[in-house]
């Protein structure tokens, strides 16, 4: 007679937490993966671009290829990762012979999601742990349904190219006239960015350095390898800082009075509502919002002015916080700019935005093994995010704004 197994309630019980337990390790796993996306679209481009090469030779030679095969442009697309579907521009090759597209193999197989996500659940459901970061890495190619002799060791080494790349460029034949500089938290560490404006409007990631803090010894440092790199500062820069101390002193010892500093509204107006209870701290939200929107520089320092008696009777040390740097809150309204560029530099917004992508990229990983990770990861996501990152508002008055710089800056030379 064969024996039958009974499952009590305690066994349920270990069974549903088992499973609970399964689905939970499944989605952190997940998450990982998707973690590598960035660098799975960069590894998809090389791919594509090989591919293309064997059909049709190397760009600008007639060496390779097949006879009568041609490149024929871009065209859009999209390729599955994991379970994204991602937006690509994907190359296209022409037989000139029979007047029809070659199709691209390598693409044909990145537009199943069916058979990616299969192969995903059965890496991870294999044991892939989170912290094996080079044997996930390893994975990766399998799962987008490539050979791993293609693509993986170029993926485990892909992380550091961009961040070489990074710290490396040439800022010489940059025409900066803005810089935002910000932290983010990884762990115990800082990843302090910087990125700049120029003339012209565009954004362009300058490079990062990680500290335990906004550390003026390293940000000074960081700040001198810029110069190194290449960038002009002769004309002046207006650069755009929360209220850290650590910061500003940095930028006053490196860049002296060639930069001429904002500090963020945002981070000031916060400041001090934070030491008012939690109802006052709408109303007076909205306070600081509307004097700080004044056009002129006497409109607005004057609405501040009339708040702070008001705001003494609530809280003396807000009235203290409101104070310390408010000159720097205005420095657009002084220069008689903020009606034009108030939008894009009153605050640090543009590259809090950018942490913000960041760290859709970076924030699901719970476990950092090493500084080099960090920075690597961290170069990686921003490299891939520079591409789509738009002009900023009121571009066309950056003319103006330099010519102000300029001559601000022969004023403070003349005073000294």
């Amino acid at each position: 007679m064969k024996k039958v197994l009974r499952v009590g309630e305690k066994g349920k019980a270990e069974m549903g937490c088992q499973e609970k337990s399964l689905t939970d390790d499944i989605e952190t796993r997940v998450k990982l993966i998707q973690a590598l996306i960035p660098l799975g679209l960069e590894a998809v481009g090389e791919v594509l671009t090989r591919e293309v090469e064997e059909l049709a030779g190397m760009r600008y030679t007639r060496v390779g290829g097949h006879l009568g095969h041609h490149r024929w442009g871009f065209q859009s697309g999209s390729v599955y990762l994991c379970e994204q579907k991602l937006p690509i521009r994907r190359p296209r090759v022409r037989n000139q012979r029979t007047r029809q597209e070659v199709p691209l193999r390598a693409y044909t197989k990145l537009q199943q999601p069916q058979k990616a996500e299969k192969l995903v659940f059965k890496k991870i459901l294999g044991g892939l742990s989170c912290r094996q970061y080079e044997a996930c890495v390893e994975a990766i190619p399998e799962t987008f349904g490539l050979a791993p002799s293609t693509l993986s060791r170029r993926f485990i080494q892909s992380s550091a190219k961009q961040l070489e790349k990074l710290m490396e460029r040439d800022l010489s034949q940059q025409d900066i006239v803005a810089l935002f500089m910000d932290g983010k938290t990884f762990a115990e560490d800082e990843m302090i960015i910087a990125l700049g404006v120029t003339l012209t409007g565009e954004k362009v990631i300058l490079g990062l350095v990680q500290t335990a803090t906004e550390n003026e010894k390293v940000i000074k440092e960081f700040l001198v390898q810029l110069l190194d790199r290449g960038l002009r500062i002769e004309e002046g820069i207006l650069v755009i800082i929360d209220g850290s101390k650590g910061l500003k002193a940095a930028v006053r010892k490196v860049f002296r009075h060639k930069a001429i500093i904002q500090r963020c509204q945002w981070h000031k107006r916060e400041n001090v509502i934070s030491y008012l209870p939690e109802s006052h701290r709408k109303a007076w939200r909205k306070k600081l919002q509307r004097a700080y929107s004044e056009e002129t520089y006497e409109a607005a320092r004057q609405a501040l002015e009339r708040l702070k008696p008001e705001l003494r009777m609530l809280n003396a040390s807000a009235v203290t916080s409101l104070d310390e740097g408010l000159e720097e809150t205005l420095t657009l309204h002084r220069l008689g700019l903020f009606k034009y560029l108030g939008k894009s530099f009153k605050t640090t917004n543009p590259i809090e935005s950018i942490m913000s992508l960041v760290g859709q990229r970076t924030d699901k990983v719970d476990y950092w093994k090493n500084s080099s990770q960090k920075q690597r990861w961290v170069a990686s996501a921003l490299l891939a995010i520079e591409p789509s990152l738009r002009r900023v508002q009121g571009f066309r008055y950056l003319d103006r704004l330099r010519e102000t710089l300029q001559n601000e800056v022969l004023r403070l030379d003349q005073a000294a």
